[in-house]
């Protein structure tokens, strides 16, 4: 499928959310059905995750950078079982404690880390995930990561569905005052035991639905970063280390990588990336896109960013495509609980 074709399903997906519309599908039912029995199959096959236990990877990350008197930043990771780490030993190896001690680095200040991400969640979940944060004593957190998608593949959510939630989430959060990162839907093409002509149509869903998801959380003044070919290229290039042992979740060094890759958006929605690099660099092929066509080429691109640029014009809402330069995200060291 091209970006502009890509980019017109995407469009149909997000106004439907929008409008409040349900027919606009990612394949045909039949179609999606093959693939969801594969996918299925594989994760029976090999297991879902090591124990389906979660390390617990909330409290304060960044202990060297205390300033007396002034409070952490604060972080939050909402979402499905990539969001909460699952298929890792330790919780310095999830993507939230990795995100933390990188931030803490960048902005040389404590930050503090809550994670509400549950394995299995789908978009519908988020409501709940949202609520737990903006019903928490104390200040809303500066700035939420959501990553979350693959779940709304593969139990069939109409991804006009899928993406309401996501914008409906987004936009509560904005509102509260968060700045918000939403890592979109994964390639599921990527999943090992899924095979040809399978695999190609999992990747195209998996593409759709990350292309709409983009639409709408710009529309809710977030920003998204494509998580799709992390487990693409990289991974399929190298499976027995990025993927975990169960072939399914990645393993500690592909949650690394997909923190490389959000990491400079969560530092620049909170107005710590270098200025110079806000700027468009042509040499990347970053610039000024109709958002729909925006959404559609990173979707085809791992850790590519989509932020809104500026007002809407006679082509619709414009955004900004940015290849932002990876930051190398070491394992955190291990944090000391919230009091």
């Amino acid at each position: 499928m091209t970006s502009m074709s890509r980019a017109r399903v995407a469009r149909r997906i997000a106004a439907g959310a929008a409008y409040g519309g349900g027919g606009a599908g990612l394949v045909g039912a039949a179609v999606v059905g093959l693939v969801l029995a594969e996918v299925r199959l594989a994760r029976r096959q090999l297991g879902n995750g090591l124990s389906g236990r979660v390390p617990a990877a909330d409290g304060v990350y960044g202990h060297g950078y205390e300033i007396p008197g002034e409070p952490p930043l604060r972080l939050a990771v909402l979402g499905d079982s990539t969001a909460a780490g699952q298929g890792v030993h330790r919780a310095g190896q999830t993507p939230g404690a990795l995100l933390a001690s990188g931030l803490a680095a960048v902005a040389e200040r404590p930050v503090e880390l809550r994670n509400v991400a549950v394995t299995g969640a789908r978009s519908d979940d988020l409501d709940r995930q949202v609520g737990l944060l903006l019903s928490a004593p104390g200040p809303v957190p500066d700035v939420c990561v959501i990553m979350i998608g693959a779940n709304d593949v593969t139990h069939r959510m109409p991804p006009t569905q899928s993406v309401r939630h996501l914008s409906t989430a987004v936009r509560r959060l904005r509102t509260a005052g968060a700045e918000v990162v939403v890592g979109t839907c994964p390639d599921l093409g990527t999943i090992e035991p899924v095979q040809q002509p399978l695999r190609w149509l999992a990747r195209r869903a998996s593409r759709q639905l990350a292309a709409a998801q983009t639409i709408g959380v710009v529309a809710q003044g977030g920003r998204t970063v494509s998580l799709g070919d992390l487990l693409g290229p990289e991974f399929e290039a190298n499976p027995r280390e990025l993927f975990g042992p169960d072939n399914y979740h990645p393993s500690a060094e592909g949650y690394a990588t997909a923190a490389m890759a959000i990491l400079p958006t969560v530092c620049a929605a909170l107005g710590l990336w270098p200025a110079e690099e806000e700027r468009p660099d042509v040499s990347r092929r970053e610039g000024f896109l109709p958002v729909a066509r925006a959404a559609a080429e990173a979707a085809a691109e791992a850790g590519t960013e989509v932020t809104a640029a500026m007002p809407a014009g006679p082509r619709g809402p414009w955004a900004l495509l940015k290849r932002r330069r990876r930051r190398r995200v070491p394992e955190a060291e291990p944090a000391t609980p919230s009091v």
